[in-house]
């Protein structure tokens, strides 16, 4: 059941201070959805407040990081993370999105992702990149409504996995 809210949701960059509310999106994440990441739970839940106080505020530092919250009013229900990697300064990738099962329908998927393609687009890359763990799901039919395209062949989720990610990409200039 959906809690009520009388408004639609809210993008916004994640503040630095804000790394537990990260910390607690993340690890809903990889609890709900343990099939549709490269990191496990395992891997993540005793990172130290620390660590995870660095990595926010690192990312919000950073010109190269977009790490962004949905909110419905004073509810954290999704996050995702665009990120430029220096070793190919043309293409943005896209991390670590979710949205909370029960907000799931209000177009929080939609708006983050809507989002990380006007930062990767406003700074000049050529494509925006992720992997979505193979089979019919509406993570992938986000992608696809959104125009990503395959490229490639699948490959593991992570290592050892017998799960299947598919690479796909977006292009954001004409012509690439």
């Amino acid at each position: 059941m959906r809690p009520k809210s009388n408004g639609m949701p809210v993008i916004r960059s994640f503040l630095s201070h804000e790394w537990r509310t990260y910390k607690n999106l993340r690890l809903r994440a990889l609890a709900d959805s343990p099939d549709a990441f490269g990191s496990t739970l395992v891997q993540e839940k005793d990172r130290p407040d620390t660590e995870w106080s660095a990595r926010l505020a690192s990312g919000v530092a950073s010109h190269q990081d977009l790490p962004l919250v949905a909110e419905v009013g004073t509810e954290s229900i999704g996050l995702a993370w665009g990120r430029i990697e220096s070793s190919n300064p043309d293409v943005a990738n896209l991390y670590q999105m979710w949205v909370a099962p029960n907000y799931r329908g209000l177009s929080a998927g939609q708006m983050l992702l809507e989002s990380v393609i006007a930062w990767a687009s406003a700074a000049n890359m050529c494509y925006l990149v992720l992997n979505v763990t193979c089979g019919d799901s509406p993570a992938l039919r986000l992608y696809v409504r959104a125009g990503f395209q395959a490229v490639g062949e699948p490959e593991p989720l992570r290592p050892g996995s017998e799960l299947l990610a598919q690479p796909m990409r977006l292009a954001l200039r004409m012509g690439v």
